[in-house]
């Protein structure tokens, strides 16, 4: 036997554990790119056969992927992640507004298989919500890894994946640097006219390029790409002191220092580029230009291109990184700057990329110990409510280490021994105050003769939500009299019958009043002010339900004057406001003061019964008529029982209500 979705079963054939294996492999699909490195993919499926009863699924990947057309593509095609930003410019808009969408390298590394795009107009990153295309570049600064479904797969120059080999300055893969050149220049010329000033050409296929002004100047930089004549940097659009941009297919970074201005890629250019400037002033205008570039591809035009000896410069000591620990012992790593040998200025480090740089040298640092960590609070807020049960208030809490300069730094909390101090506690839990609002007073709950009347009292605040009233609550049901009641003019020889109900307390089972915290709120029902039915007020359920009417009727009972000490003073209801009741016939109309109160079972005959014919379905209903005591037989006195238990079950309460009307007819 073994266990199968909770029950234990025999094994049978056509349950036994069956482990899954893979099926063929499908064949290879398209290639996403045309050009530039792209992906297909083939797939498997774990039915051969399925896992089955429990069984292992199958175990390792259901796809596989090669890298196809990997040869370059033509240098008029555009970049990849930049044509898919550009798909957009008729569809996505943002803030209501439509954008020309311009590609974006996001500086979390994880992020940048995903699409997102800058506004041209606005500068604005905005994420496309989806993966860019497989066989897109992971990043500007890596020509050759790619984006697979999301991830950035790492590949070679060569083409391979999980290869590290890689390119050297001038773009050879697997290179050593000897076949680059370093080109650089210094040019200067005096604005003669309003507009751009051309000052020099950069050739496709310059890596490391980099463009400054030698002094700053109010004068503007701009560049054009020389095969489309489109504007790579212009005054068209508004350029911050500093700005990552992509265009070419590369990544370009401008800053501005003090309107000293500096433009640099790594390329390689696609195209060759002209450098403008636009001129803000009569100052001269001298721009300083270096660049590294395959000795095939050099052309030096007369006079105009200069090659530069790399030995001029060298790596030195610009400063100690920050210690990596504030006490304790830590590690600090020397940072290398390129200085210029001949007047010992420290340069771009672009000027020494062809010189090894030294490793880096390490040396201990902030050996004092460490103190303990201690928690330290900041000042309550004021409380969120005035009044109320919601009201709180809060403070900062945070786990500090003192340094040894006097000064401290937050840790993790988990480094705080002591209990973390209380960051939240109610306030102002008092209910809020109130006022007595009070309703209109019902009607008299009788036609005639006396009765009451009742009114909604309710301590609520301006919210409408409970509150505290500190006025006595005003009263909410009072006695209303009205004119009594006439006699029955249908027959001058009767008189008007006091029909008294069963209704006497039961000292066993005394009415149960409403405690204070149970809040009675009034009766919920029409029929609670009948007092025929106060006699039930014993029982719990009818208490709650007509907790308002048996609070009265309690409070009249224990006022009254009890005048027999086995009988309390019964709820009585003239004959006229019992609709379905009639009084016997011939029965005598005066009752003597001092005649003790019998209780007898008289059948109510309806309009429709005669003497000879009673009616079927009447119901027999116990009652007392005053001043009857010799006309009625002693043996149909009933007797006080407890009532019957009550239930929630109809079913159980149609049984005892059965079972009582039994009982009632065996005793007629």
């Amino acid at each position: 036997q073994h266990c199968f979705k909770g029950h234990c079963i025999w094994l049978t054939p056509d349950i036994l554990k069956q482990d899954g294996h893979w099926g063929a492999w499908s064949k290879f699909g398209s290639c996403s790119r045309t050009c530039g490195t792209g992906v297909k993919y083939r797939t498997r499926q774990c039915d051969n056969p399925h896992p089955a009863n429990g069984g292992r699924t199958c175990v390792g990947p259901s796809y596989e992927f090669q890298l196809c057309n990997t040869q370059d593509c033509p240098k008029d095609f555009e970049d990849f992640r930049e044509e898919q930003c550009r798909q957009w410019d008729p569809y996505f808009e943002y803030q209501n507004t439509k954008h020309h969408w311009l590609p974006y390298e996001h500086v979390d590394a994880k992020e940048r298989c995903h699409l997102y795009c800058e506004s041209k107009e606005t500068g604005d990153v905005v994420y496309m919500k989806r993966m860019v295309h497989d066989g897109t570049r992971c990043s500007y600064k890596d020509a050759y890894s790619i984006c697979v479904r999301g991830d950035c797969l790492k590949v070679g120059c060569d083409r391979v994946i999980g290869s590290t080999k890689q390119e050297d300055k001038c773009g050879v893969c697997g290179g050593d640097n000897s076949h680059c050149k370093v080109v650089k220049r210094t040019f200067s010329r005096v604005p003669k006219k309003q507009g751009y000033v051309k000052m020099f050409e950069i050739p496709a296929g310059a890596r490391h390029l980099l463009i400054q002004e030698t002094d700053a100047t109010a004068h503007n930089l701009a560049i054009k790409n020389r095969e489309t004549g489109k504007f790579i940097l212009s005054e068209d659009n508004y350029v911050p002191d500093s700005k990552v941009f992509i265009d070419m297919g590369v990544e370009w970074e401008y800053r501005n220092d003090d309107d000293r201005e500096t433009v640099q890629t790594m390329g390689p250019l696609r195209n060759a580029i002209v450098i403008l400037v636009i001129p803000r002033g009569g100052a001269k205008i001298s721009l300083t230009y270096k660049y590294m570039i395959h000795e095939d591809s050099l052309n030096v035009d007369n006079n105009n291109v200069l090659e530069e000896d790399s030995v001029s410069y060298e790596w030195a000591l610009k400063k100690w990184s920050q210690c990596s620990k504030p006490c304790g012992g830590g590690y600090q790593f020397t940072k290398y700057g390129c200085r210029r040998k001949t007047d010992h200025k420290m340069v771009h480090r672009s000027y020494c990329e062809l010189i090894q740089k030294p490793k880096p040298i390490r040396r201990v640092c902030n050996l004092q110990e460490c103190s303990q960590p201690i928690w330290v609070t900041g000042e309550w807020e004021p409380c969120s409510k005035s009044c109320g049960k919601t009201g709180y208030q809060v403070r900062s809490v945070r786990c500090i280490q003192p340094l040894h300069d006097n000064t401290n730094r937050s840790v993790h909390t988990k480094y705080c021994n002591n209990d973390r101090p209380e960051g939240r506690r109610p306030c102002n839990r008092e209910l809020c105050p109130a006022q007595w609002r009070i309703g209109p007073w019902s009607q008299c709950s009788v036609s005639c003769g006396n009765g009451t009347q009742d009114r909604p009292v309710l301590c609520r605040t301006r919210d409408n939500a409970i509150g505290l009233c500190k006025e006595r609550k005003p009263e909410t049901v009072r006695i209303c009299r009205l004119p009594p009641c006439p006699r029955n003019v249908s027959d001058p020889s009767k008189k008007t019958y006091m029909i008294q109900w069963l209704s006497r307390p039961d000292p066993d089972y005394p009415i149960q009043k409403i405690s204070s915290k149970d809040h009675c709120q009034g009766d919920k029902s029409m029929f609670c002010r009948m007092e025929v039915l106060s006699r039930y007020c014993s029982i719990p359920g009818y208490n709650k339900l007509c907790c308002k009417s048996c609070n009265t009727y309690s409070n009249t009972t224990e006022d009254s004057n009890v005048t027999d000490a086995n009988v309390n003073k019964n709820n009585v209801i003239e004959e006229e406001l019992l609709t379905t009741l009639s009084p016997p016939v011939g029965v005598s109309t005066t009752q003597p003061a001092t005649s003790p109160p019998l209780l007898s079972k008289t059948r109510a005959p309806p309009a429709n019964a005669t003497e000879e014919h009673p009616e079927i379905n009447a119901v027999d209903v116990p009652y007392k008529v005053d001043g009857l005591d010799n006309e009625v037989p002693q043996h149909n006195i009933i007797t006080r029982r407890r009532p019957y238990e009550r239930t929630r079950n109809q079913r159980i309460q149609e049984l005892i209500a059965e079972k009582m009307k039994r009982e009632t007819l065996r005793k007629i």
